[in-house]
């Protein structure tokens, strides 16, 4: 098990990323903290993961509020011990389908202050924990438009191309102390609900099934689909392992091919 007995704390774990990612974390052997605004869900994914024969916890908290998400760590650290793992998937609000000149500021940048605030609570606290207690990794994930630009996206690629860099700096700040900032690049899932959605409404759109605008969306990546969350969550499994000792400040690419680094 790559990450036996270590504890992780998943924030936005009762969406659709933050579900899978835990989920992985747990089938590799780390002890998982759900934690969210809304406790009901949480309990249906810690009660899966433990069906599975994982460990994992339900805890609610706003990770905009960080006063909440300090709460919440000291509960985790008094039920499990020191975090060794923090991941973000909390929802960043953001608008799409319009362009850039025909948004109000405020729709526009909702995705970005959501981002910021949210990592700027769980990044510091949880930077200043590891640091005090032997080191950890904190790990994010993101989407092709961190660095490509894509009409009608909104804030939404620009919040994910801060988030990268604010981990760059947290890796570059903590890196002495033993913390590891990472993150997922993800190609936007066609099993994540979101994206599910959106591509059924092009593919009713232009009279094809799902499987043939899968096919018409992934026919010039390398390998020809398009990764599915459970494929991300297995790289941000390797993230926090040992094997990836050695990596900070920097991504895995999980797009299979579809942004050539």
């Amino acid at each position: 098990m790559l990450l036996k007995d270590k504890v992780a704390v998943v924030y936005g774990g009762s969406g659709a990323v933050g579900a899978a990612v835990a989920s992985a974390f747990a089938r590799e052997g780390a002890v998982v903290h759900l934690v969210a605004r809304h406790i009901e869900p949480l309990e249906a994914v810690a009660r899966n993961i433990r069906q599975a024969g994982g460990r994992a916890f339900a805890g609610r908290a706003d990770a905009l509020n960080p006063d909440a998400v300090a709460t919440h760590l000291e509960h985790v650290v008094a039920q499990s011990g020191p975090v060794k793992i923090a991941f973000s998937a909390i929802d960043w609000g953001d608008s799409q389908g319009q362009a850039i000149s025909e948004m109000s500021f405020q729709r526009f940048i909702l995705p970005v202050e959501r981002g910021l605030k949210s990592w700027f609570n769980i990044g510091g606290l949880m930077a200043r924990h590891m640091g005090e207690n032997g080191g950890g990794v904190i790990l994010g994930f993101t989407a092709n438009a961190a660095r490509e630009a894509y009409t009608e996206m909104g804030g939404f690629g620009i919040a994910c191309a801060a988030v990268e860099h604010f981990l760059r700096h947290l890796a570059v700040e903590n890196g002495p102390k033993g913390v590891r900032c990472c993150w997922v690049r993800s190609p936007g899932s066609p099993d994540a609900p979101g994206v599910r959605e959106a591509w059924l409404i092009h593919a009713r759109e232009r009279g094809i099934s799902f499987e043939e605008m899968h096919r018409e969306v992934a026919k010039d990546t390398p390998l020809r689909r398009i990764s599915s969350l459970s494929q991300c969550a297995d790289a941000a499994v390797l993230l926090p392992s040992d094997l990836a000792s050695s990596m900070t400040a920097t991504l895995v690419n999980a797009t299979g091919g579809a942004q050539v680094d």
